[in-house]
C-alpha cells in the first residue's frame, strides 16, 4: 500500500471530499467486519480524497480501543493504495498516544486526534496533549477543534511551529475569526477542514476562508449527491449549492435536529433507506 508522508497526506486530503464511514454492527452490537469492509470499499470506489475510519460518524466514542484497531485494519485492507486511511486517537493523552502508535502499526496513513475525554484543559494543556501525540508517530496528524478541545490562534501557531507532522485543523466549532486567522497566517502550512455537523451547510462560505474540504456524513448513503455538492462548492456555483441545500440538506437538518444523537442515527437511517441497513450503539 502506498505510504503518505505528512506533506503528501495534507495535499491529498485537501484535493477532494472526505469520507467518514459509519461502523457497522450486528444485532448484538458487535462489530460487523464483513459489512464494514463492503461499505468502505464502496466508499473508496466513489472517489473520496481520504477515509476517516472510526471517526465521529463511525462512533469512535462507542468503540473499545481493541475495536478501533480492528476497524482501522479493516479500512486499510478495503481501500486502494492511493486512498489514505486516517485512524482516530482520543481520550486522555496516554491513550491517545497509544492509539496513534497503533494506527501506524495498523498501516494507517494519518491520525485524527479527537478532543480529550470530559476534562477541560487550558491552552498549554491542549498544546502538550497534541505535542505528545505528534511526537509518538511519524504519521500526519489532523487535530479536531471541537468541544473541550477549543484552540486559540496562539496555540495553533505554537503547534504548527513545533510539530512538522501537525498537518490539518478540523473546525467543529464554527469559529470564523480563528479560521480566517489560520488561513491568513499559515496559508498552505495547515490544511483547514470543515467539521461542523452536516458540513455541507457551511461549505460555500467556508471556502472563502481556505477550507477546501470537509467531512461528509451524507457521503455514506448518497455519494453521488455529496460529490456533486462538493463540485458545486469548489466551482463557487452558488445557485447550484443553494438549490441542493433547499432540495435535500436543509430538510435533512430538520430531521437531524429533532433529537440529540440523531447526527449519527440519521446517517444510519439513510443507509437503511438505500438498502444498506446498519445499527448503532447509543
Amino acid at each position: 500500500m502506498t505510504l503518505f508522508a505528512p506533506e503528501e497526506l495534507k495535499a491529498v486530503l485537501g484535493s477532494g471530499l472526505l469520507s467518514f464511514p459509519v461502523t457497522h454492527a450486528r444485532d448484538d452490537l458487535s462489530f460487523d467486519e464483513d459489512a464494514y469492509r463492503d461499505h468502505v470499499s464502496r466508499q473508496a470506489a466513489a472517489g473520496p480524497s481520504g477515509v476517516f475510519a472510526a471517526g465521529g460518524t463511525g462512533e469512535f466514542f462507542a468503540l473499545t480501543p481493541e475495536e478501533v484497531d480492528r476497524v482501522v485494519r479493516a479500512a486499510v485492507a478495503s481501500v486502494p493504495g492511493d486512498t489514505p486511511v486516517i485512524a482516530p486517537a482520543g481520550y486522555g493523552t496516554a491513550q491517545a498516544v497509544a492509539m496513534a502508535r497503533a494506527a501506524e502499526a495498523a498501516g494507517a496513513h494519518g491520525v485524527f486526534l479527537l478532543p480529550p475525554y470530559l476534562t477541560e484543559a487550558p491552552q498549554e494543556g491542549l498544546i502538550a496533549h497534541v505535542r505528545a501525540v505528534c511526537a509518538a508517530t511519524d504519521l500526519g496528524v489532523v487535530v479536531y477543534h471541537r468541544a473541550n478541545a477549543a484552540f486559540g490562534f496562539d496555540a495553533v501557531q505554537e503547534l504548527a511551529d513545533e510539530c512538522p507532522n501537525f498537518v490539518g485543523f478540523k473546525d467543529g466549532i464554527g469559529d470564523v475569526d480563528l479560521m480566517t486567522r489560520i488561513h491568513a497566517r499559515f496559508g498552505d502550512r495547515l490544511l483547514s477542514i470543515g467539521g461542523l455537523p452536516t458540513a455541507e451547510t457551511y461549505a460555500l462560505p467556508y471556502l472563502e476562508m481556505g477550507v477546501t474540504t470537509y467531512s461528509s456524513a451524507i457521503f455514506n448513503f448518497l455519494p453521488d449527491f455529496a460529490l456533486d455538492f462538493y463540485a458545486a462548492v469548489r466551482a463557487r456555483d452558488a445557485a447550484a449549492v443553494y438549490r441542493k441545500l433547499n432540495d435535500f440538506v436543509l430538510p435533512y437538518l430538520d430531521i437531524r435536529n429533532r433529537r440529540a444523537g440523531y447526527a449519527v442515527s440519521i446517517v444510519k437511517a439513510g443507509l437503511a433507506v438505500t438498502g444498506l441497513h446498519d445499527r448503532h450503539r447509543v
